[in-house]
């Protein structure tokens, strides 16, 4: 089994995914989704933890040979990028959505030197909005940002948008399409399912269930 089908069903198994694409959630920007991904849960499995661990550590290495530090973003990529940081014996920080209030004002925990080589650890990709915000301010701090890597993407167009315009490398454990399918195998939905799935990635703006 791939890695991709193996995070794919193990998101499923422990309910961190819900497919549901006759009565869609509605996202916090007002988007009808006919899915909802929570990957905080995967904190409360070790086995399902640790097979995300290794899978983005086993990534990074491939994809960014030259990485120094490991940043999670605050707060769902923090606990990832933790223990992806001791498989890779490198030094781990954080970067909060805005810089703090008080104190130095730092908008990155941890300590990172002018030049270092980071890989940016987030748990799920839409728009990549936020992450690349976030990217944004590890290199304003002086960071040498290498690129993104992530457990699930939605595979958006907005997001593929996003990351092409910044110019900004991503590599992702699985993505929807491999969830969907890995779905359909595991009878989680029927055949008209998985097509009202699919036609939700093409044009998720306009899409209605």
């Amino acid at each position: 089994m791939t890695v991709e089908k193996l995070i794919a069903k193990d998101l499923l198994e422990i309910e961190a995914v819900f497919l549901n694409p006759t009565q869609p959630f509605t996202w916090a920007s007002g988007l009808k989704s006919p899915i909802y991904c929570d990957n905080r849960i995967t904190m409360s499995y070790p086995k399902v933890r640790r097979e995300i661990a290794n899978g983005l550590a086993k990534k990074i290495k491939e994809e960014f040979p030259e990485v120094e530090v490991i940043a999670g973003t605050a707060t769902a990529g923090i606990p990832h990028a933790a223990w992806v940081a001791d498989i890779l014996d490198l030094p781990m920080v954080y970067i909060r959505s805005k810089a703090k209030d008080h104190g130095k004002g730092n908008q990155i925990e941890g300590r990172i030197f002018e030049g270092q080589k980071m890989v940016v650890i987030e748990d799920l990709i839409s728009t990549g909005g936020s992450v690349l915000e976030a990217c944004e301010a590890a290199t304003r701090e002086g960071a040498d940002v290498q690129g993104v890597a992530a457990i699930f993407t939605y595979e958006l167009p907005k997001g593929l948008t996003n990351f092409a315009q910044a110019k900004m490398p991503l590599v992702t454990l699985t993505n929807y399409s491999t969830l969907i399918e890995t779905a359909r195998e595991a009878n989680y939905i029927n055949e008209e399912e998985l097509n009202l799935l699919k036609s939700w990635k093409k044009d998720p703006e306009n899409w209605n269930a």
